[in-house]
């Protein structure tokens, strides 16, 4: 593993390009990940260890990626935590949302023996993969997890109803968190014994509320998590999509390197946030359904800032598209590799 180019940057080494991989790499994208599901469901893939670990590095000989990152969802705390899930042809869909119960809080049944197929599937992983492409490990965090919860699935990716119940209920809202944040401690520890190299936390809902209530009522939760995947001595990265400014507010406590949306300039970022926290991102992943000159021309922007700095890790804005072309998602990952960093 220690030839590995992501570990390396993590650890603060020089290398001669920026290492890279991609949110929802192992997916829709990939020919070879659309021919498993046509013969198996969502739930099949995650569950069965050869299945999950198959997906899991289909993105290495598909892609050339520098790192693999478990196939699995964010959702799986919420069906750990007792909350009825199913991932239908429409998507994951909860049976009873948390506004509809009566004592949100009772409700929950946190059971962390739900999670061991997850571990059965890492241990594949670790079994299966090239020796120096590490495995990065992630959960949701907690306000993303939450208006999920507290919403369900199927209704407005604004989450007016979840939003409005953060306003209302606020002590509830707090017991909710902790108790989130408790089993995604236990869910991260269990990632990191059975072999991952990285994690990686996703707020892909940050921007939902004002920066002042989240720093409130989530950075403690982040905080948390941070220090408990730290201790074991795994590298945490921290991806708050539309926090906006309040990355300026984000501590080398609180993460390793940070993961931008492309809503930021990795440049403005770079101003905005500590300088001791390394940086990921952020390549808008709507670029890759251009024509393959034009994305080529916006790549060659980021030249510059790479050269400057060896705490960068490439990555994407938010995920691969469903219905990005395959071969502009190669392109991209070839590119990268061939480029001339000046380092």
């Amino acid at each position: 593993m220690n030839d590995s180019i992501l570990l390396k940057t993590l650890a603060g080494e020089k290398t001669e390009r920026p290492p890279f991989w991609f949110m929802r790499q192992a997916g829709r994208v990939l020919p070879s990940y659309m021919k498993l599901k046509d013969k198996y469901t969502f739930w099949e893939m995650m569950q069965d260890p050869k299945l999950g670990a198959e997906v899991t590095l289909l993105p290495i000989d598909d892609l050339g990626v520098d790192a693999a990152i478990l196939f699995s969802d964010i959702l799986v705390i919420p069906y750990a935590m007792g909350m009825g899930l199913d991932f239908t042809d429409r998507g994951p869909e909860f049976d009873v949302p948390l506004v509809d119960r009566k004592d949100p809080v009772a409700a929950l049944n946190p059971d962390p023996e739900k999670l061991n197929y997850i571990y059965d599937v890492i241990q594949q992983i670790m079994d299966t993969k090239p020796a120096n492409i590490p495995l990065i490990g992630f959960c949701g965090a907690p306000l993303t997890v939450l208006c999920y919860m507290l919403q369900g699935i199927g209704r407005s990716k604004e989450f007016p109803i979840a939003t409005t119940f953060i306003y209302q209920h606020k002590e509830t809202i707090k017991k909710l968190v902790d108790a989130i944040t408790d089993l995604s401690i236990i869910y991260a520890k269990g990632q990191i014994k059975q072999g991952i190299k990285v994690f990686q936390l996703f707020e892909t809902h940050a921007g939902l509320i004002p920066f002042d209530l989240y720093e409130e009522l989530f950075f403690p939760s982040v905080k948390k998590i941070a220090a408990a995947v730290r201790e074991e001595g795994v590298p945490f990265i921290y991806f708050p999509k539309d926090l906006g400014t309040g990355i300026a507010k984000i501590t080398p406590d609180m993460c390793d390197f940070l993961s931008i949306d492309w809503q930021t300039p990795i440049e403005t970022a770079r101003k905005l946030v500590d300088p001791n926290i390394g940086l990921q991102g952020n390549i808008d992943p709507r670029l890759l359904y251009a024509d393959q000159a034009t994305i080529e021309a916006s790549l060659n922007k980021y030249i510059d800032f790479g050269s400057k700095n060896q705490d960068w890790i490439i990555n994407l804005g938010h995920g691969f598209l469903p219905d990005i072309p395959y071969e502009n998602a190669k392109f991209l990952a070839d590119w990268i590799k061939r480029t001339d960093w000046r380092r």
